[in-house]
């Protein structure tokens, strides 16, 4: 099946209004974070490649919530660590990551660290809901030829994956099959109902690490 680039004028529309309404409101509180964030850093942002709509990679901003030598730590970690490395080839993750800072660990907890992707999705990288964002080292991995179809439309702040239970879905094919099952049911109803699901799946914390 052919899935092209999908456009659809009403979520983005609805994207613009929600992102400029969610930088305007919650400036106080990125502000807050962005000097605690400095003061156990030294540093505000972080941003990673990511694939956006049609393959075309674009830097996905998050509050960072890793020591500044971040990079450095995974590789040592990944080349001493052997529970570890297969750990971060599964997943592409670490629960207990070593390389987060204390107050990195709560931003990742709450999913405050990704407020800054309100600018992403302004600038058009994201969607308000969507599937996950991913890197090419995921897609070349586990996608095959559901590549074409996951790429058909913008990856999203929030999603089917955020609001059922994130990292604790341990097989990948599931996280695969939740972006599929969004991207073949979506409708701008099945977004809201992904919106107001977000803000308990965010408060309570599960899979976030």
């Amino acid at each position: 099946m052919d899935y092209r680039i999908r456009h659809l004028p009403l979520k983005r529309t609805f994207d613009i209004i929600f992102s400029i309404c969610a930088l305007i409101l919650g400036s106080p509180l990125f502000l807050f974070i962005a000097i605690v964030t400095f003061l156990s850093s030294g540093k505000v942002f972080y941003s990673h490649e990511r694939l956006g709509r049609g393959g075309i990679p674009f830097r996905c901003y998050k509050f960072r919530s890793m020591y500044a030598n971040a990079d450095k730590r995974l590789k040592e970690i990944l080349e001493h660590d052997l529970s570890k490395r297969e750990e971060w080839e599964k997943n592409f993750k670490l629960k207990n990551d070593p390389r987060v800072t204390p107050i990195g660990g709560f931003l990742r907890k709450t999913s405050l660290d990704e407020l800054p992707q309100f600018w992403n999705v302004l600038k058009g990288d994201l969607s308000i809901v969507g599937p996950r964002p991913v890197v090419q080292a995921e897609l070349n991995k586990y996608f095959g030829i559901k590549a074409y179809k996951i790429l058909s439309v913008r990856p999203g702040l929030t999603g089917p994956w955020q609001v059922s239970g994130r990292s604790n879905i341990n097989c990948y094919q599931q996280r695969i099959k939740l972006d599929e099952f969004y991207i073949d049911n979506q409708s701008f109803l099945l977004d809201l109902k992904l919106i107001a699901k977000t803000l308990p799946a965010v408060i309570m914390s599960e899979g976030a690490y």
